[in-house]
């Protein structure tokens, strides 16, 4: 396999591995943003719970999301490629944090790229 290709598959595995994982932990510590900041007056009002348990639970996912970039790369890849649209999407829809959904629009675009990468080394492996 390619030198670079290597390189850059590994390069999105690291971030594409921690960064969710650092995201999903700081869910619990509230260091990086207050996260229930986020959650849209409309998605808080349906909630059976507090927006920052609601954050929590967005945590945990994102951390077993991360944990599996590494794992199980491919599938991991995907999973995030998902995640960060359906989070892109719910912050364009309630028409807040705008700027945060173009820039996990174009991080789901990285986490795809790792996913299709992924496809193509492990068939060459």
């Amino acid at each position: 396999m390619d030198s670079n290709v290597t390189l850059v598959r590994n390069l999105l595995k690291c971030t594409f591995g921690l960064v969710p994982i650092v995201a999903g932990l700081d869910k619990f510590a509230n260091i990086l943003t207050n996260w229930s900041n986020y959650v849209s007056d409309g998605l808080a009002a349906m909630l059976p719970f507090e927006p920052t348990t609601f954050m929590m639970i967005v945590g945990v996912i994102e951390i077993v999301a991360g944990i599996l970039v590494f794992t199980k790369t491919k599938i991991g890849a995907y999973i995030v490629t998902a995640w960060l649209t359906c989070i892109a999407l719910s912050l364009i829809f309630s028409w807040t944090f705008v700027d945060v959904a173009v820039r996990d629009l174009v991080m789901a675009i990285g986490a795809f790229s790792l996913a299709k990468l992924s496809e193509v080394t492990e068939r060459k492996e």
